[in-house]
């Protein structure tokens, strides 16, 4: 079964009091991507740097290193890995955080290549030249810009938010830092009128309702630091939302790997070129990630989605929808996400009565329970994601929904694809128990199946299928294919001009590349291992629960100057 097991690697230099090499051992091995020094297991207090680790990730690189005597900050540099020294460019200082027995620095908004890192500690005022470490060269990789979101068709083009399409910061583009002590504090210029007047707005619920009135459309970039409570944020609204309403040209990020969102969650609403990754979510609410009516080319990804508060509903013991998209909401692509235990996955379509626009790939769908996704209505392609040990069933569709399925890995999911009141759904119950509406279509290619219970295809049976086998990915299903109630047919989205440019994994690969990246950078803070005993459970899992209402982020302090 696939279990994800943290990357972290404590590790230390045999030092104390003696100075350390100013440079990164060149005997340094290299797992899990990270460059690391195998030593004793505890942090030390050391005269000079001493890096403990080091990581080259999807468009940043990080490092984390032991505290150094009489510093009072630090200061973090990094250049291209061929560049001159003169070329070390200073991050801000808000990327620089102390944790309890160490320092880290994200170094955010990097495109594809070798990087190199500086850390230097200030002694008196200045840096100490003679304590600085830097690391060997870090290899920065893209984040796979795919999907509708990306499509040439869609109206934006983009969904990078307040990025460039190669990782790298929009040149005009503003970057707040957001903490649980300066939330309701931060301030930002918003055009407010017509007129291109600014209006200095306080708080983060106040900035977001400035940009609400559509007049700012300048790239901005919103990085959160640690953990921030619902009740560290004034201005939340009656479901404990955090509401990007009317935003353009926006991302909203996590530094790190320990950005939660604790007690709340995410309403996106006649939004356009957004962008949301690498935040933890948990005990949110209603739902963690609602994508809420009027939505163009939003990205959702590198997102970890636990638990939310139970709901009064008897399928909302484990919290609503995890990321649900619906009323209009189309051009979206979700990926790399990373779902634990959810009950309702993402529901996709809701009251919608016309087509739309969304892909799904490379998540991991982590023991969650159903909805992976839930389809009305839409056009949806699930490619490359890894469903792993999911009790209910995989992807759904109804009221004449078309979602192509391809090249995913199935393990131990009890039903992978159903279609409302037709085939497997109404096999053991002739009234059917997934969703009671009329039926949607799904193209099923290439896909790695194990453990299923039951999948039937079109070839096997004409009338009581779950789906419809291609031979290749770029089959045309014919006309003759209907849905037993509703009558409707596949629209064949993935063959016509709407589609964009991709290439999919071999679902043999899945796995790996899945469980490599799904998720906030190194996989987050809190890791969990479910068991082959989890796959065929849809009860919360009791031990993961404590985790997430136990979860208390262990930051000492964000910014460069040291706790003591």
């Amino acid at each position: 079964m696939g279990r994800r097991f943290s990357k972290r690697l404590l590790v230390a230099i045999l030092a104390s009091s003696m100075a350390i090499s100013a440079t990164f051992s060149a005997n340094a091995s290299t797992k899990y991507g990270k460059n690391y020094v195998s030593s004793v297991t505890k942090a030390v207090e050391t005269s000079a740097v001493s890096i403990l680790e080091s990581e080259g990730s999807l468009e940043s690189a990080n490092v984390e290193w032991s505290p150094v005597q009489g510093a009072a900050s630090y200061n973090v540099y990094y250049k291209a890995a061929d560049a001159l020294d003169s070329s070390y460019t200073k991050i801000d200082d808000e990327l620089i955080r102390q944790y309890p027995s160490s320092f880290r620095a994200d170094v955010l908004g990097l495109a594809a290549g070798n990087y190199v890192l500086k850390i230097v500690p200030v002694v008196n005022g200045v840096d100490a030249i003679n304590e600085e470490a830097t690391t060997q060269a870090l290899t920065v990789k893209a984040n796979k810009r795919e999907g509708f979101a990306f499509s040439p068709a869609s109206p934006m083009k983009t969904s990078s938010g307040g990025y460039n399409d190669d990782g790298t910061v929009a040149s005009n583009a503003e970057i707040l830092y957001i903490t649980a002590s300066n939330v309701n504090t931060v301030t930002e210029n918003v055009v407010t009128n017509a007129k291109g007047t600014k209006t200095t707005c306080t708080g983060l619920v106040n900035i977001l309702a400035g940009r609400q009135k559509g007049y700012d459309k300048s790239p901005l970039i919103i990085r959160m630091i640690g953990e921030i409570k619902a009740s560290d944020i004034t201005g939340l609204n009656e479901h404990t939302y955090i509401q990007l309403k009317g935003c353009y040209n926006v991302t909203f990020e996590g530094v790190g790997k320990d950005a939660t969102a604790y007690g709340w969650g995410f309403l996106i609403r006649d939004a356009r070129n957004l962008e949301l990754r690498n935040v933890g979510i948990m005990m949110f609410g209603d739902d963690a990630i609602s994508l809420d009516t009027d939505n163009q080319n939003i990205w959702v990804h590198n997102n970890d989605l636990f638990y939310g508060a139970a709901g009064h509903d008897a399928d909302q013991v484990k919290g609503d929808g995890s990321c649900d998209i619906k009323q209009d909401s189309t051009f979206v692509s979700v990926s790399y996400n990373h779902f634990h235990d959810s009950g309702k996955s993402s529901l996709c379509g809701m009251q919608d009565t016309q087509n739309y626009y969304v892909t799904y790939h490379h998540n991991w769908f982590d023991h969650s329970d159903s909805r992976h996704p839930r389809i009305r209505v839409g056009s949806v392609h699930v490619y490359n994601n890894y469903f792993d040990g999911n009790a209910k069933y995989g992807v759904g569709v109804t009221k004449g929904a078309s979602a192509f399925v391809e090249a995913n890995y199935f393990r131990d999911c009890k039903y992978p694809m159903l279609s409302s009141l037709q085939g497997t759904d109404i096999f053991y119950d002739s009234k059917g128990d997934f969703s009671g509406e009329d039926g949607g279509m799904i193209k099923a290619y290439n896909n790695k199946i194990e453990g299923a219970t039951r999948l039937v295809y079109a070839n096997q049976d004409p009338i009581q299928f779950d789906a419809y086998l291609a031979s290749s990915r770029n089959e045309v299903v014919p006309s003759t294919y209907k849905t037993l109630v509703g009558g409707t047919t596949y629209n064949n989205f993935d063959t016509s001009s709407v589609m964009y440019k991709y290439q999919p994994d071999s679902p043999d690969d899945v796995k790996e590349s899945v469980t490599s990246y799904a998720g906030r950078v190194d996989g987050g803070d809190l890791i969990f291992n479910f068991t082959d005993a989890d796959d065929t459970s849809s009860v919360i899992n009791p031990d993961l629960m404590a985790k997430v209402k136990n979860y208390s982020s262990t930051l000492v302090s964000d910014g460069s100057k040291v706790v003591k």
